[in-house]
């Protein structure tokens, strides 16, 4: 039990780095919730500092997530305390725990007052790990809708929908092999619903057109009250 809750404690922490925050204070000396939609997350420093910082806000966010369940997930050792009654063995249930604890982290901070970024990349860090191809696909909506629409918070919510829609395609249309799907199509729908509910003022926005576009990057945007 010790170690499992070692692995917990510390894949929160990975999670909860406040990578946005870090990366515009270094680069520009400013606090980035005071900004654009006033989000710690990648999406707003897209839309306040440009593409270049943005992505790489991103790029770390997720590799928290990948971290904590192909990384952390490693220093679990003994037996499995707790009652396993998934088809999953007891090493996947930690990673998955483990993974769903740097989410919780990023979502919730402790290092800024339990206020971060809604989890799309840290998720899907997660995720690559244990569905590859289904993350895949996911990021290819995302690309589409983001190009067409130039919004990223809908790019962001049409991906989550798509990664348990693109498992279950597979799986029961193209019959492809799908290890766990029962337990993994059930999983996959509960971190939908968690990330779709993280952006549930963006889509408000995005019903009352007041959502922002990507083409209006303008670096200080104060964030809206």
């Amino acid at each position: 039990m010790v170690s499992l809750i070692a692995v917990v404690l510390i894949s929160y922490l990975v999670g909860s780095i406040p990578t946005s925050i870090i990366v515009t204070k270094i680069i520009r000396g400013v606090d980035i919730r005071n900004y654009g939609s006033g989000n710690a997350g990648g999406t707003n420093v897209i839309r306040v500092l440009g593409w270049g910082p943005g992505v790489f806000v991103i790029i770390l966010d997720a590799l928290k997530g990948f971290v904590a369940a192909v990384v952390l997930s490693r220093l679990f050792y003994g037996h499995f305390p707790l009652d396993n009654g998934t088809p999953f063995s007891n090493f996947t249930v930690v990673q998955i725990i483990a993974g769903i604890s740097a989410i919780l982290g990023h979502t919730w901070t402790v290092f800024a007052g339990f206020k971060g970024g809604k989890g799309i990349a840290t998720a899907g860090g997660m995720l690559l790990g244990i569905a590859p191809v289904e993350v895949g696909i996911a990021f290819g909506v995302f690309a589409i809708v983001v190009v067409s629409s130039r919004y990223v918070s809908l790019g962001s919510v049409s991906a989550a929908i798509a990664f348990p829609l693109a498992m279950f395609i597979r799986a029961n249309v193209f019959d492809v092999t799908t290890r766990y799907y029962h337990t993994m199509i059930f999983f996959s729908i509960f971190i939908s619903i968690f990330l779709i509910y993280n952006h549930r003022s963006n889509i408000i926005r995005l019903l009352r057109g007041q959502e922002h576009r990507m083409e209006k990057l303008r670096f200080l945007h104060r964030a809206r009250p």
